[in-house]
């Protein structure tokens, strides 16, 4: 019924993955390392640079390093704060973990771990599972060590 000339359609040649240009992609949202010292990967997150100021409700659910000035509560759903060293946050922060580089003043809420680094400052009650204050680190408050917390985050992921 057909003819080889009247079923073929002319196509342009395609290109083999071999004579493709070779340009790496790399995902903007994956870094390689994220700012951990395990340097482990990163789960993919934001970020509010130096020059950034807000004052109001920052919320989200994926993990945060704010290296600003924030004025308001921060809610982060589970994941990580990172206040960078150049930050300043007077807020009620609610977050899975918080590691401070940076000077926070008001209540921590944390399901995992606060880690207040070096030159890091707390001023206000903490609430966590976990917690590691370094050598040249300040902290003023009251700490509540629960470590059921650990156990019911892992139970809601």
């Amino acid at each position: 019924m057909w003819s080889k000339q009247q079923g073929a359609v002319a196509e342009p040649p395609a290109v083999s993955p071999s004579q493709a240009p070779a340009s790496p992609v790399v995902p903007f949202s994956q870094p390689a390392s994220s700012g951990k010292l395990g340097g482990s990967p990163a789960r993919g997150g934001a970020r509010l640079g130096a020059s950034i100021q807000i004052k109001g409700e920052v919320t989200g659910t994926e993990d945060l390093q704010i290296d600003g000035i924030v004025d308001g509560p921060i809610s982060l759903k589970g994941h990580e704060l990172t206040v960078g060293s150049a930050a300043q946050l007077h807020s009620e922060i609610h977050a899975g973990d918080v590691v401070a580089f940076g000077k926070i003043t008001g209540n921590v809420h944390a399901r995992g771990r606060v880690d207040i680094k070096k030159d890091g400052s707390i001023t206000g009650d903490i609430s966590s599972a976990r917690i590691s204050i370094e050598d040249g680190a300040y902290f003023k408050g009251r700490i509540e060590i629960d470590p059921t917390k650990a156990a019911n985050q892992s139970a809601a992921d």
